[in-house]
């Protein structure tokens, strides 16, 4: 498995293969800010958004074939007294390479990263009672809080949110 940076040039195609990505998550259920079904020009329009926000970084993991098997976000703060905080977003595995480590993977890659450019505090929400909520708290983050009726789900119920953080 390879784990890399989107390099920005990249982005055109990149949001391509995201969106495949996003589209196939989001059938499975996961909650990542869309309904399913997700259609690939809302997919690709978030992608192309996401990967030119000055600031962010988007990891990918590819398996041996450069088959695309996951991604993860870094999203630094941008305000002035917030320079040592980042936020954690769109961690997706693709259904059929899951239980492979690639969230681990991919995560060690966006901590390594935070602490290189003097991040200290991660912050991310994720559906609460979730795999990935259980997921996070294995890895050391802690819950903060929940907010009721945060978002819905892919098939459109309201559900509850989790914030997380994690002390680099």
């Amino acid at each position: 498995m390879d784990i890399a940076l989107v390099p920005a040039g990249q982005s055109v195609r990149a949001a391509q293969e995201l969106a495949a990505l996003l589209q196939a998550c989001v059938a499975d259920g996961a909650s990542l800010g869309f309904l399913h079904p997700t259609t690939a020009e809302q997919a690709r329009a978030f992608w192309q958004g996401a990967l030119t926000q000055p600031g962010a970084m988007t990891w990918v993991a590819r398996d041996d074939d450069r088959r695309l098997l996951g991604t993860v976000r870094l999203i630094p703060s941008p305000m002035p007294n917030a320079g040592h905080r980042a936020d954690v977003a769109k961690l997706m595995v693709h259904p059929a390479a899951r239980g492979r480590g690639v969230a681990a993977a991919l995560m060690a890659a966006l901590e390594d990263a935070a602490r290189a450019t003097g991040r200290t505090l991660l912050v991310l929400d994720t559906e609460t009672g979730s795999r990935a909520e259980a997921v996070y708290r294995r890895w050391g983050w802690e819950r903060v809080g929940v907010i009721p009726d945060y978002a819905t789900d892919p098939g459109g119920a309201l559900r509850p949110t989790t914030i997380m953080t994690k002390r680099l």
